[in-house]
């Protein structure tokens, strides 16, 4: 395929200890990733694992040991300017309403205050939340908060979008209605999408494919598998199509053993 928006090829991330330097810690070993124009593909693997590390090598947040990031056949330095960055917690700044929030992004680009103001309130409203501009990250519920977050992604209308956990803090419901709207948002556009999730049945209702890493350390794919459930999509109603069943079944054989692994480490930190 020639036409990869993202490719992570041969990517390995050793760290040195903090408290010994002499020591050091790897993370991601022999992972090459591609993404296509337009696809979505999601990451899972076990708590832990590294998936975090994968999506800020793709933003250039971090520079591989070794390896190299490619951006539209491109080698990447830097920072990702071609992508945006949806992180599991949300990146809103307290003191500015949703409305600002939205429009930082885009005034930092140099687009005049006006112009970044409507595109602003066009992308509020597009994610649900027309009228709730001049409402401040506290005055926001959870699911609203989310939605800003996204609309201040989207406004920026990035080529790539890297989502980490994006939605693991919301209640199944408003979780459900989330993923429905990026999936709507998506389809219209599509833009490539490297979604981080630790949640099986999120990464099937709403990839084109999954990627499943091992536990760590040097964590790398251990599995690959197409979504060929139709879309449009609710990630509700796909859960009860029988193909949704088949390939569950297949991922969780390859990923049951990794998640038990990565528990176990965690049992052993923890004691």
């Amino acid at each position: 395929m020639a036409d990869h928006a993202l490719e992570l090829i041969d990517i390995h991330c050793t760290f040195r200890s903090k408290d010994d330097r002499s020591q050091r810690y790897t993370a991601v070993a022999d992972t090459t990733l591609r993404i296509g124009e337009g696809e979505f593909v999601s990451v899972v693997g076990p708590t832990g694992c590294g998936k975090s590390t994968l999506l800020n090598v793709g933003a250039g947040l971090l520079e591989p040991s070794s390896g190299t990031v490619r951006v539209f056949g491109q080698p990447l330095t830097g920072i990702n300017a071609r992508a945006g960055y949806m992180f599991q917690s949300e990146a809103l700044m307290p003191w500015r309403s949703a409305l600002d929030n939205v429009m930082v992004g885009l005034q930092y680009r140099g687009v005049a205050d006006a112009q970044a103001r409507r595109q602003a309130e066009q992308w509020l409203a597009r994610v649900g939340l027309a009228g709730f501009g001049d409402r401040y990250p506290h005055q926001l519920s959870g699911g609203m908060r989310k939605r800003t977050a996204l609309a201040q992604v989207l406004a920026l209308d990035p080529d790539i979008i890297l989502m980490d956990e994006p939605f693991s803090a919301l209640d199944i419901q408003t979780r459900q209605l989330m993923e429905n709207e990026v999936l709507e948002l998506w389809a219209a556009k599509k833009k490539a999408v490297l979604f981080i999730t630790h949640d099986l049945d999120e990464a099937i209702a709403m990839s084109d494919r999954v990627v499943v890493l091992s536990a760590g350390p040097a964590t790398h794919p251990i599995g690959e598998f197409t979504i060929d459930l139709p879309r449009p999509r609710d990630v509700a109603e796909v859960r009860a199509h029988p193909r949704f069943v088949e390939l569950h079944t297949q991922i969780w054989n390859v990923l049951r053993d990794e998640v038990l692994k990565g528990y176990a480490q965690q049992l052993k930190k923890a004691a």
